[in-house]
Parts: C-alpha cells; sequence; structure tokens
C-alpha cells in the first residue's frame, strides 16, 4: 500500500507511540455542527453492544472547521468508572494536528445522570486545551437508547 493511501491510524500502547495520517477528501470528511451530529458520529464509530457493559471513554478529533480527522478510544473502565489519562487524550490531538476535540463515554448503567466526576474531568481536560490552543467543544455521554451533551446542559 502506498504511503499516501494509508488511511489515519493512530497506534497507542506503552512504548510506542505512532501516527500514520493521511487527510480524507475535504468533501469526504465528516462534520460536527451540533451535539446530535457527535452522537451520531459515535454510534457510527464504535461498537454499540458494548455500552451495557463497561465504561469506555472515546475522543473525536476535529479541524477547525469541526471535521473528524481521527477518533480512538483512549480508555476501557469497569461498570461504574473509568480511569482516564488525559496525557493521551492531548497527545493524540498533538498528533494528528487537531485543534479541537470532543470526549465521550458511556453510562452502563442506562443513566444520564452527569456526575461530579464527569464535571472535573471535563474542567480539567478543557484546561488542559486551552493552555494548548485545543478546544475542548463539548463531553457527550451516550447509553443505548440516546445521549446528553455537557455544552448543551451548560457545564462546560
Amino acid at each position: 500500500m502506498k504511503p499516501n493511501s494509508l488511511p489515519s491510524t493512530v497506534v497507542l500502547s506503552s512504548a510506542i507511540v505512532g501516527v500514520v495520517y493521511k487527510r480524507q477528501a475535504f468533501n469526504n470528511m465528516f462534520t460536527i455542527k451540533k451535539s446530535k451530529d457527535a452522537s451520531d458520529y459515535l454510534r457510527s464509530v464504535i461498537d454499540t453492544n458494548i455500552l451495557d457493559l463497561q465504561e469506555h471513554f472515546w475522543a473525536i478529533y476535529l479541524t477547525n472547521a469541526n471535521r473528524v480527522l481521527a477518533f480512538a478510544e483512549i480508555a476501557k473502565g469497569g461498570v461504574t468508572s473509568v480511569t482516564v489519562d488525559k496525557k493521551n487524550i492531548f497527545q493524540l490531538a498533538l498528533l494528528v494536528n487537531a485543534t479541537a476535540i470532543i470526549v465521550a463515554h458511556n453510562h452502563p448503567s442506562g443513566t444520564l445522570k452527569v456526575s461530579s466526576a464527569d464535571k472535573a474531568i471535563t474542567k480539567k481536560l478543557c484546561s488542559a486545551g486551552e493552555i494548548m490552543d485545543i478546544k475542548v467543544l463539548d463531553h457527550i455521554i451516550i447509553t443505548s437508547e440516546d445521549y446528553v451533551s455537557l455544552a448543551d446542559e451548560n457545564l462546560m
């Protein structure tokens, strides 16, 4: 396969971080204009069968025009929580030249109630993003049935 025909791929392990990146054709890039778009995009790239099993944390990396550059699963947790390494989120953002990110996680319980831990990680990510000029646009919580946006709820 020729280097310029490779898809966006992010490899993250404890010892190696590498990126092979070729932006999709501009007109083929998914654009996120509102929280519903982010929820729809997430459901198109994740295995929705895992939403009721254990918590997962994801990041969507965006251009300045809110077009999707890349998507990554950041962490997998247990039934009630997931530990998020903020450095991994921003490391990948820098590697793909993202100017904005949307983070998301699921609640296996099915509740869309925003917890104090959800608010705390969102605040930390927004603060870190400000330092690097990478805007955290939203934090989406999804369940099998629906989603809630912290931005829509004015919690960011």
